[in-house]
C-alpha cells in the first residue's frame, strides 16, 4: 500500500494549486469560514439573526444565507455585518500599478 501526503491527496481530489477547480474550492472554503465566524461572533454577542439584520438593515433570511455561505453577498453588506459585530477589517487590493488598503 502506497502512502500519500495530504498535498498529494488534495491535488488528486480537488485539483492542483492554481487550477480553476482548486481556486473555486479554496474560495468556497474561505466563504464558508467567514460565514461560520460571523455566526459564532453573533452568538457570542447574544444577538439573534433578526437582531443583527435590523442593525444593518436586512432581513433575517439574508443573515441566515450569509452565515451559511458568504459568497453571495455584496461587500457593502459584509462590511456592515462586520461593523455591527465590531470586527477589525483589513482589505487590500494589489494591481500592477495600484495598491489600495482599507481598514485599520
Amino acid at each position: 500500500m502506497k502512502t500519500q501526503t495530504l498535498d498529494e491527496v488534495q491535488d488528486k481530489l480537488i485539483g492542483k494549486i492554481g487550477t480553476p477547480e482548486r481556486d473555486r474550492f479554496e474560495y468556497e472554503l474561505q466563504m464558508d469560514l467567514i460565514g461560520q465566524a460571523i455566526k459564532e461572533t453573533r452568538q457570542e454577542r447574544k444577538l439573534t439573526q433578526e437582531e443583527l439584520g435590523k442593525l444593518i438593515g436586512v432581513q433575517k433570511a439574508q443573515i441566515s444565507r450569509i452565515e451559511s455561505n458568504a459568497s453571495n453577498v455584496t461587500i457593502d453588506t459584509l462590511m456592515r455585518v462586520f461593523k455591527a459585530l465590531q470586527a477589525k477589517v483589513k482589505f487590500q487590493v494589489e494591481l500592477p500599478h495600484y495598491k489600495i488598503s482599507l481598514g485599520k
